[in-house]
Formats: C-alpha cells, sequence, structure tokens
C-alpha cells in the first residue's frame, strides 16, 4: 500500500489537490481526513467527487486522535485493502506526529506533499509559531506546491519558491493555480524526516454549528465578508456546506481569502466550522439562535 500525506496550512489547498490527486490514481484509493471540528465538511466534498473518504472529526491526528488514527488505518487495510492511502491531516497538525504514527504501524513507502499558500507565506513564516509549523511541514516534504501563484505578484511567488527551496533543498517544487501540475506527481519518497523537533500543532478556538437550509446565498457571504475583517474575532479559517434558498454552496475562508461556489448535489445538514482565535462566540449564538445549534 503506497500512503501519501498532504499537509499545508489552513486554506492552503489541500482539498483541492486530493480531490484531483485521488481521481487520476489507479486502484483502490481511500482517503483518511481529519477535519478539526465536530462538523466534518472535507468527507462529503470528496465523495460529492466520487472519492472513498473516512472521517476522524473533532481533533488532532498528532495528538489527541493518536490512537484512533492507528486504529482507523488499520481498519482500512482490513476493510478496503486499498492500493493507496491519502491522509489529509487538519490545517493545523504539522506532518511529524502522523509520520511518528505510520512508522510506528511499518506503514513504507510514504510520501509527503505540502501546500503552500504564496499569499500569506512569506508574511507568517516571519512569526514564531507559524515559522515552526512551516519548518516542520516543509523539510518533512518531499514534494512541495506553491499554490495560488495567480494571486500574488511575481516577484513574492519567486521568493517563496526560493525560501522552500532554501528550507528543503532535496523537495520537488511545483509553482501551482488551483495546484494543478502538469503531467503526473512524482512517485518519490524519503525526505529527511525531522521527526519530534517541532511544535505539532497550534491552539485555535474551533466552533461547529448546525445551520438551517433558509439562508440567502447574498446573507452568508456577507457573514463571511464580515469575519475576514474581524467582526467575530481572528478568524483565520471557515468553512461551511449549505443548502441555501439559491441552491447548494460551498463557501471558504482562508485568512483573508473569501470564496463560494456551488456543490454538485444536496447538502446532508447544511453546517459552519470556525477556526481561530478569540472568536466571539457569543455574537455568533446572537446571529444563528435557536433552532440552530452549537455542535
Amino acid at each position: 500500500m503506497r500512503t501519501t500525506i498532504v499537509c499545508g496550512m489552513l486554506g492552503s489547498g489541500k482539498t483541492t489537490f486530493i480531490s484531483q490527486f485521488a481521481r487520476g490514481l489507479q486502484g483502490k484509493t481511500v482517503v483518511l481526513v481529519n477535519d478539526f471540528g465536530k462538523a466534518g465538511i472535507d468527507g462529503e466534498i470528496f465523495e460529492a467527487n466520487g472519492i472513498e473518504s473516512i472521517e476522524l472529526p473533532s481533533g488532532c491526528v498528532c495528538c489527541t486522535l493518536k490512537f484512533d488514527l492507528i486504529s482507523s488505518i488499520e481498519k482500512i487495510i482490513e476493510s478496503f485493502a486499498p492500493g493507496h492511502l491519502v491522509i489529509e491531516p487538519s490545517g493545523i497538525a504539522s506532518p511529524s506526529g502522523v509520520l511518528e504514527t505510520l512508522g510506528t504501524l511499518k506503514i513504507d513507502p510514504v510520501t509527503v506533499v505540502s501546500i503552500v499558500d504564496s499569499t500569506e507565506f512569506l508574511d507568517l513564516n516571519h512569526e514564531d509559531a507559524f515559522g515552526r509549523f512551516f519548518e516542520d511541514q516543509i523539510t518533512n516534504s518531499d514534494i512541495v506546491l506553491v499554490n495560488k501563484t495567480d494571486l500574488v505578484n511575481k516577484d513574492a511567488a519567486e521568493r517563496t519558491v526560493q525560501t522552500v527551496e532554501q528550507m528543503n533543498p532535496n523537495a520537488i517544487v511545483f509553482s501551482t493555480i488551483n495546484c494543478v501540475i502538469s503531467g503526473t506527481l512524482p512517485g518519490v519518497s524519503g525526505a529527511e524526516r525531522t521527526i519530534g523537533r517541532h511544535a505539532a500543532h497550534f491552539h485555535f478556538d474551533t466552533i461547529s454549528l448546525k445551520l438551517g437550509d433558509n439562508l440567502e446565498h447574498e446573507w452568508l457571504s456577507d457573514f463571511f465578508q464580515d469575519m475576514s475583517i474581524g467582526k467575530y474575532g481572528d478568524i483565520v479559517r471557515a468553512k461551511a456546506l449549505v443548502n441555501t434558498l439559491q441552491g447548494p454552496y460551498q463557501f471558504d475562508l482562508a485568512f483573508t481569502n473569501i470564496k463560494s461556489v456551488p456543490f454538485e448535489k444536496t447538502v446532508t445538514g447544511s453546517r459552519l466550522v470556525i477556526i481561530g482565535k478569540g472568536v466571539k462566540r457569543d455574537k455568533l449564538a446572537r446571529l444563528f439562535p435557536s433552532p440552530l445549534a452549537f455542535l
């Protein structure tokens, strides 16, 4: 069984990459996805794209869910016997903890693919906590996708690539838009791992909300805009699948970047996950009153 870990900061493009990558794999493929929040969203996105997935929501696979990760992998091997296992840790988890678990299970070969958001990497990499996260992510990677290069100028894109190459000279680095690369992703593994040297993950507030199906798309777009400018705390990531009055939609907020796109099918329970610091839970409770509920 080949195993690929796809890691990256919140909103870097992991789900987009996996949706494209898994469809191109030969044989049985299973995605094990770890959403940090009680309202798992990525699993339904994968299933809408015809990709078999198993969810490990509400926790972090590198610490609190470590034993759940072990048992889940063992069950996947027993039940599905996949030719390829793709693991998506949450966007606040570094890959070293997952690599340590895979080592315990003696799973090999393992390829680590990291997604870097070029719109925020250069700024965040200078901050102490984020810098340690990126160091763990990039130094443990075999392949790095410097993504969203269409959203920054040429100089910023080139400096991001150069910084990544300096951090890990052995990694294969691609500059991408929407995580698209030309040709097939190289099947490499064996980066000089740095397991255990860096911080495992960030400590953010996480709030999951059950939403109704009677919300206007425009109202939700305005709400995501308000989150991006700090009206509900320092929100670094928000995701929602919602059956709006205009049809099913997927909403995404990554730092200040907002996107909403039609979803492929009716959503199974409209829901929202918010991740950040100092999240204003009281304001959200007034905004989403009963019968809407915190999960």
